[in-house]
């Protein structure tokens, strides 16, 4: 239903003075450009309002559906990720938010759940769950006590919860096969408050998000109470990251095919020995490639969103203050300080007016501002066959520091682990380097240990631990484990693909909080890839071809026996006007009639000349009898 001018006139010059009054509401959108022709684009949406409002069901920017759900199913916080892809620390660096609002591959999702005892917030984290199922168009319905944790010091609070007589519970649940689409993009869209028709959330398109080299979504809410004051307020924040690629961004949508650079524009590497007219080695990007927010979006911000507050500048670009940029008209640009790193500028969108900024092609004259990761890690899985396996986690450090990390893990219940064969070892380019295995003693890297064991279809099995590496070493990590035998129910369609392993999360714990008591939001978080475990799966052909040789048996057997109960079995004599001789003499005869038949047959297939003038002959000869012909009158012969 279209409303009038009048109508939006009265809503956004009456209504909504009132609402942002008491809510609050922004948007940032951040471009970073990063090495090798990307983009990073950072958008964050966030609002607030009073937690006695939110308690009354009296809902302005914070979405319905969402807040409802969560009334009823006692969550009191709330974190949610959609992620697709891998990001590649060794060429973009640091990640964004330091990994906060990232989740491991498919979704990811913790909650701290307001409960008597541990049964009534298993009961609400199921509804949860379902509940946001249908909501954002996920197989979250999934997350059951086999794919459901309880950490105790990876995730923290983030929130200011008043203490009351009701414990609060952490559960945590991951889908790491769950496939994000645009399904999930666009309920994400209709919880904000411009449902993506204006501000800078009219550039998420599923066409170029889901196109990008990676990309997170996420959604956090938290209730936040100001210091020294009663007053509590609710917040919800939802961000959206992604790494795009700009000459593949660049592809018109009615012609994505990829084609090749046409010989007279590639730049070859002169220096290879086999250079030649018709041979050239293709030399990398040496320059920034040229980009606007047409170009990689296919579109314009569509003006700011009436219901932001008009104070907070929207567009945030991380460039040089010399790097040229060019901007639509009417549009004002602020600089960060001087000194500030990294540089930055900033841009106020018009409420009526598009907004577009393009970036030309550049040579890089220095190393751009690269900030890299405090911890480098790798998991695989090891081993041979289909009983047993092992599982080696790799960690780098290649600061000068020592740094400490809760690593995290959730294995599935049919991937047993033998914690006995546990084992650190430290490699280190300095003389002292030692190695070491696990064990109580000071020296091990191992500080705690918090193990949880799995109980077949009913729990998953759930290791913490806190390590501390040392500087420029490397530490693996292995332990070996059991594989479980499924019932051939359990085995999903796809078995022979393999089962997927959750990646496993790692917070950092920084010199100024030793005791790992700051909020979630202030670490640093990494996260692996996710895994893939072959289990022994069984010949589903055999089953098929039991049951159809099972079936032929059967039918002939059946067959057989029901001929036999019921056919009526009498002699010949018992039988009125059957003469056995006569059939037998009429049999004969019929035999007798059809191998004449075939010799003649076979005869007239060896002479075909002379059988037409026999027949000919033979012709006349019956013509002769019945009369002759003369001038077209027939005559009958006389008696």
């Amino acid at each position: 239903m279209m409303l009038s001018p009048f109508a939006l006139y009265i809503y956004f010059v009456v209504i909504a003075p009132f609402v942002c009054a008491q809510s609050k509401y922004y948007e940032l959108l951040t471009l970073k450009p990063l090495p090798l022709g990307t983009i990073l684009a950072s958008f964050d949406f966030r609002s607030n309002q009073s937690y006695e409002s939110f308690q009354n069901q009296d809902f302005s920017l914070f979405p319905r559906s969402l807040g409802q759900i969560l009334q009823h199913a006692n969550a009191r916080e709330l974190h949610i990720r959609f992620t697709t892809g891998r990001w590649d620390p060794e060429t973009w660096g640091s990640r964004p938010w330091n990994g906060y609002k990232e989740g491991g591959t498919g979704v990811e999702l913790w909650a701290w759940i307001e409960a008597a005892s541990e049964e009534a917030a298993y009961a609400d984290w199921i509804t949860l769950t379902q509940s946001l199922s249908g909501l954002f168009c996920a197989s979250l319905n999934f997350v059951d006590s086999t794919r459901t944790t309880r950490p105790t010091s990876t995730f923290g609070q983030t929130g200011h919860h008043v203490k009351k007589d009701t414990p609060l519970h952490m559960l945590h649940g991951v889908l790491p096969g769950e496939v994000v689409c645009t399904e999930n993009l666009t309920p994400f869209l209709k919880l904000l408050p411009c449902k993506g028709k204006a501000g800078i959330s009219s550039l998420l398109d599923g066409h170029k998000l889901f196109d990008a080299s990676w990309q997170s979504m996420s959604i956090d809410v938290r209730p936040i109470c100001e210091p020294g004051k009663t007053i509590c307020n609710i917040e919800i924040s939802h961000s959206v990251d992604m790494v795009l690629d700009i000459e593949r961004s660049k592809r018109p949508r009615d012609n994505p095919i990829p084609r090749p650079i046409p010989a007279d524009q590639l730049i070859c590497d002169t220096s290879k020995p086999y250079h030649s007219h018709d041979t050239c080695f293709p030399v990398g990007i040496n320059s920034d490639p040229s980009w606007s927010l047409n170009d990689i979006f296919g579109t314009n911000i569509a003006g700011s969103c009436p219901l932001a507050d008009e104070s907070h500048q929207p567009v945030r670009l991380i460039v040089p203050h010399d790097r040229l940029t060019f901007l639509s008209p009417g549009i004002f640009e602020s600089k960060s300080p001087p000194g500030e790193i990294p540089e930055s500028r900033r841009y106020h969108i018009h409420p009526s007016q598009g907004f577009d900024i393009e970036l030309p092609a550049k040579s890089p004259s220095n190393t751009p501002h690269f900030v890299p990761e405090p911890i480098q890690v790798e998991r695989t899985i090891t081993g041979h066959g289909a009983a047993n396996g092992g599982l080696r986690t790799v960690f780098r450090n290649p600061a000068s520091n020592p740094i400490t990390f809760v690593y995290f893990e959730t294995l599935p219940w049919f991937m047993r682990p033998f914690l006995h064969t546990l084992r650190i070892s430290l490699s280190s380019s300095q003389p002292s380097s030692t190695s070491s295995s696990f064990d109580t003693n000071s020296s091990s890297p191992i500080k705690s240990i918090t193990y949880r064991p799995a109980i077949d279809r009913l729990r998953s099995t759930q290791l913490e631990l806190q390590i501390a590496i040392p500087p420029s070493s490397t530490t693996t990590m292995t332990y070996d484990f059991e594989k479980a035998v499924l019932r051939y129910t359990e085995y999903p369609p796809d078995a022979n693909r393999g089962f997927n392993v959750a990646p496993a999360v790692l917070r950092i714990i920084t010199a100024s909080d030793p005791t790992n008591a700051a909020s979630s939001e202030e670490s640093t978080y990494l996260r692996t890839t996710s895994l893939l475990l072959p289990l022994p799966t069984p010949d589903f052909s055999m089953p098929y071809n039991v049951i159809i040789l099972t079936s032929t048996v059967i039918a002939l057997a059946f067959g057989n026996v029901f001929n036999l109960l019921v056919r009526r079995f009498v002699g010949t004599d018992e039988v009125e006007g059957w003469d056995l001789k006569g059939a037998v003499r009429r049999v004969r005869e019929i035999l007798v009639e059809k191998v004449g038949k075939l010799i003649g047959k076979k005869g007239d297939g060896e002479e075909p000349e002379e059988k037409g003038e026999v027949l000919r002959g033979d012709e006349r000869s019956i013509k002769g009898e019945a009369g002759r012909e003369t001038d077209g009158v027939v005559e009958k012969p006389k008696s």
